[in-house]
């Protein structure tokens, strides 16, 4: 048996605060977590921008 500098339940505490705060830090977008055999190796976040379909017209603008 293997012994390791953390435990099980440290290490998936720890990835889980990665995954919380990348969510939560997210308005649009993904959060995708990478696992080799077995294990979290890695958390990857995208975030997507969003625009309105047209921009909101200020008085004085012409009509379009």
């Amino acid at each position: 048996m293997t012994t390791s500098s953390s435990s099980p339940d440290q290490e998936i505490a720890s990835w889980l605060k990665v995954v919380e705060s990348k969510v939560a830090a997210l308005r649009f977008g993904s959060v995708q977590i990478i696992v080799h055999e077995g294990r979290v190796t890695q958390v990857e976040s995208t975030e997507k921008v969003r625009f309105a379909s047209r921009p909101p017209r200020m008085d004085g603008d012409p009509p379009l």
